[in-house]
């Protein structure tokens, strides 16, 4: 088998519906499996792919396990040569799936792959590449410096401006709304850690891959739609929680000791300052947008 396909969904029925109505026409000619993890959702997500997508595998949870559990329960049952974690709130082109497919076998160095990202309104994302977090990054995003300078390679390092949004190219992080990894590097680096309940485990898992001698790579030729925010909004306070842990995990795994262990004291003090300010933004409405680091 070509392809696993896994969705994770909580709460976006209708997103959910647009997602696999694109995603099988796209796998037309594809030999793929489709599964979607559904995380306990009080919405109609999991009658209605019963009903209109009985192709596609469906994992029910009982209860929110989070973003890695749930993918990870599909990746442990994927035949696919290559899986494909993909967000519900997605909308992909017919011929993404076979684009990206044929990229990864000319390219035997490829780990995994991402993909151009726009929003709703056609509007390119910066996190389709990305490099990783680090110290001179942080603070640049953390005072306002990459927000002032948004095309500098010095100041906005974090979102990759020195490679052009329509330049195929090696990178560093792949989002995971769209992130299609060669199955064998999963059995070499293991499955999503699943200390990340909800954001930041895309960034690890691209870490892994890189530091296993695999590259990743940003290829601009396959465009899809991400409805940003739609499936997971930063204003809820749980999701914020949850974003600010899924930091605090990261710094901790990658900061804590050796060399950078006196960065990790900085970088964690950040993180809570920041925190501080987001909660005091969700509740009285200061916006503290120039303060964002890290992710």
């Amino acid at each position: 088998m070509d392809l696993t396909i896994v969705i994770v969904n909580y709460n976006v029925c209708y997103l959910l519906r647009q997602c696999l109505k694109s995603v099988s026409k796209a796998s037309i000619g594809i030999d793929c499996e489709i599964y979607v993890v559904d995380n306990n959702s009080s919405d109609a997500s999991c009658s209605m792919i019963s009903e209109e997508f009985p192709e596609v595998r469906l994992i029910s949870n009982t209860f929110n396990a989070g973003y890695s559990y749930a993918n990870n329960q599909a990746l442990r049952l994927a035949r696919g040569k290559y899986v494909l974690l993909l967000n519900p709130d997605t909308i992909i082109d017919n011929d993404s799936l076979y684009k990206c497919l044929r990229f990864m076998e000319s390219h035997a160095d490829a780990g995994a792959m991402g993909v151009k990202m726009v929003n709703g309104d056609g509007e390119y994302l910066p996190e389709s590449k990305r490099s990783f977090p680090s110290m001179s990054s942080a603070f640049f995003k953390s005072f306002g410096f990459s927000y002032l300078f948004p095309v500098s390679r010095i100041f906005n390092r974090y979102y990759l401006m020195s490679v052009g949004t329509e330049e195929t190219s090696k990178t560093e992080v792949i989002s995971g709304a769209f992130m299609l990894i060669r199955k064998e590097v999963l059995s070499v680096i293991g499955l999503l850690d699943e200390d990340f309940f909800m954001y930041g485990e895309d960034i690890d898992l691209s870490y892994r891959i890189v530091e296993a001698g695999f590259s990743n790579y940003y290829f601009p030729e396959v465009e899809i739609t991400h409805f940003k925010g739609c499936s997971t909004p930063r204003d809820n306070y749980y999701d914020l929680i949850h974003f600010y842990k899924a930091m605090r995990t990261y710094v901790r795994k990658r900061y804590s000791e050796g060399k950078f262990r006196y960065s990790y004291l900085l970088l964690i003090s950040g993180i809570y300052l920041r925190e501080i300010l987001a909660l005091i933004n969700r509740f009285i409405g200061i916006n503290v947008e120039k303060y964002k680091i890290l992710l």
